[in-house]
């Protein structure tokens, strides 16, 4: 099993949060989450493994990619 199979749950909920609010920084996003920013920055390699994707911009903001029907 692979290892964010077991963090699915979190997963969602940050790929909700970045889609509801396109651009935001993680620090932010980890406040919301009430997880340290090292948490999110462990956690967006394996996010992008279990299928998220988004892109980061010049400031760092999190933008999410239009899924694939």
């Amino acid at each position: 099993m692979a290892f964010w199979n077991k963090k699915r749950t979190e997963f969602e909920e940050m790929d909700q949060i970045i889609r509801e609010n396109p651009g935001i920084q993680p620090a932010e996003l980890a406040r919301r989450l009430g997880v340290s920013r090292s948490t999110i920055a462990r956690r967006l390699p394996s996010v992008e493994e279990a299928g998220y994707r988004y892109s980061e911009d010049d400031g760092g903001g999190l933008w999410p990619f239009k899924r694939k029907a």
